[in-house]
């Protein structure tokens, strides 16, 4: 006798992963999940392994991996590749590293900006806006 988790509609599937139906849909169009098949005059059924392969995903997304990532570990998803998996983790991490240096020098110039605008005296033209028509601060620190 099958356990209600083993023969989930999909939108009990979709509750019980806590996503939505369109998310689950969305994942089998990307082919990160499979669509099982229709028995003739039902409606397909999902399990305990289909909302754990969501959870998966979801899990992945959280830690900034992009859905084509995403893919490449679910192909090691037995656990046997540690080297592989790891490998794209280094990866994405040297990624994250590399944003948070750019939002660091983002945030000293803007800081540095938003001062420059607060101790502005007089008729002179506003620092940040002169700033960004020439371009020059934001690409020569910001960008880089």
């Amino acid at each position: 006798m099958e356990s209600g988790f083993e023969s989930l509609t999909i939108g009990a599937f979709a509750k019980a992963a806590g996503v939505n139906v369109e998310t689950i849909r969305f994942y089998q169009r990307k082919g990160l999940l499979l669509e099982p098949e229709k028995p003739y005059g039902s409606i397909r059924r999902y399990g305990e392994a289909d909302v754990t392969r969501v959870r998966f995903v979801k899990s992945a997304q959280r830690l900034g991996f992009s859905l084509d990532g995403i893919a490449d570990l679910l192909k090691l998803e037995d656990g046997t590749h540690c080297d592989e998996a790891s490998s794209l983790a280094e990866h994405k991490l040297r990624d994250i590293q590399d944003k948070l240096a750019d939002l660091r020098r983002m945030e000293a110039v803007l800081t540095e900006l938003v001062c420059a605008c607060h101790s502005r005296k007089g008729n002179v033209s506003c620092p940040l806006i002169g700033s960004l028509q020439r371009g020059e601060e934001l690409r020569d620190t910001a960008f880089r």
